[in-house]
């Protein structure tokens, strides 16, 4: 049961943008701006939350690539429309004010996915993934009891809060990480297994060696072809793994 979407309200407009649609929606108000692009009716729905730089052009060649092997894709906005932070103090602002409002989080994770259903996708038949910043969120829903098939970490926070657990988690969850992250470290991988583990929640993670934070950001020094390469094709298969019905590609 999404709880959040009782006290949300959702107000749309939107505007084409390449192969996919800009989604101007609320949360309590508030303004903020997703992306949409989809294969086609009732196509099963990856849900995408952003890096700690905003909604950007990343997501949106990240959701184009799933759209042409037949998904949906609705890109979330957490931090507001507009707002898509540059220097690195603006983007620790944004995302810190998260990290200190686990329910705030919450709440506008919830508020996408609703944006999404508004927006023409099939919610139930739908994965959470995050890059980042993003991994942390999706982490963060699972933990809420997000009524998802499943969820995915590419080189995401780890850390459990310390007054949380993932007794309410459903689905199963996939974690991508880089064994030479040294913003993540591999302790924070291994207790977030034993916290997996002791909750008995179905999990798959996987570590690349090399790699850095940030491993599949496309053109910059910490990208790593082979660790992107091989996570986005693990990523894939869990796909077809994971959701209901075997997407057809354009």
């Amino acid at each position: 049961m999404r709880t959040a979407c009782t006290i949300i309200m959702l107000f749309f407009a939107v505007s084409a943008s390449a192969a996919g649609i800009k989604v101007d929606y609320q949360v309590d108000g508030e303004s903020f701006e997703g992306y949409f692009v989809s294969a086609g009716a009732n196509a099963p729905l990856v849900l995408l939350v952003h890096d700690w730089d905003g909604l950007t052009d990343y997501e949106v060649k990240r959701a184009g690539m799933l759209a042409d092997m037949g998904y949906a894709v609705f890109a979330v906005d957490l931090f507001g429309k507009g707002v898509r932070p540059t220097g690195i103090e603006a983007k620790r602002q944004q995302t810190g004010a998260l990290y200190g409002d686990r329910e705030r989080m919450r709440k506008l994770l919830n508020g996408g996915l609703t944006a999404a259903k508004v927006a023409g996708a099939n919610i139930d038949n739908a994965v959470a993934a995050g890059y980042c910043f993003g991994g942390a969120a999706v982490l963060e829903m699972a933990r809420s009891g997000a009524d998802l098939q499943g969820f995915v970490s590419f080189h995401g926070s780890l850390k459990t809060p310390k007054d949380q657990d993932f007794a309410k988690a459903k689905g199963s969850i996939l974690v991508m990480h880089g064994a030479a992250d040294e913003v993540v470290s591999m302790l924070d991988f291994s207790t977030l297994a034993f916290d997996l583990e002791s909750a008995e929640v179905p999990f798959e993670m996987i570590t690349y060696s090399g790699a850095p934070h940030a491993f599949t950001v496309f053109g910059s020094e910490r990208y790593r072809k082979d660790a992107d390469k091989k996570s986005w094709r693990r990523f894939v298969e869990y796909l077809k793994e994971t959701l209901h019905q075997e997407p057809a590609p354009k």
